[in-house]
């Protein structure tokens, strides 16, 4: 039996698609960190000349909020936001 621990903060899946840029992925992990999220998973591949990324973030804070500064970046094209891990379990349950 896995205990859990209720103040485990929630799980986020996030898909971003990026220009190829110098510094690029630097600033959105720098936007993800200053807006109390950690990263717990990243997967990089690059797409023509996009950078296609797929994030697993952790944070108590609303992840809109993440999303909407991420979409601010001018070299983000597009940013997707998946439900909550715990969320997901809850209605399948």
């Amino acid at each position: 039996m896995n205990p859990t621990n209720e103040n485990t903060a929630p799980s986020y899946t996030l898909n971003c698609r990026m220009a190829q840029e110098a510094a690029a992925i630097e600033r959105l992990c720098q936007v993800v960190r200053i807006r109390g999220f950690r990263v717990a998973r990243m997967a990089v591949e690059t797409v023509g000349d996009s950078f296609d990324i797929n994030l697993t973030l952790e944070g108590s804070r609303p992840v809109a909020m993440l999303q909407s500064q991420l979409e601010k970046l001018h070299t983000v094209a597009e940013v997707a936001v998946k439900q909550p891990a715990e969320a997901l379990a809850r209605h399948s349950a």
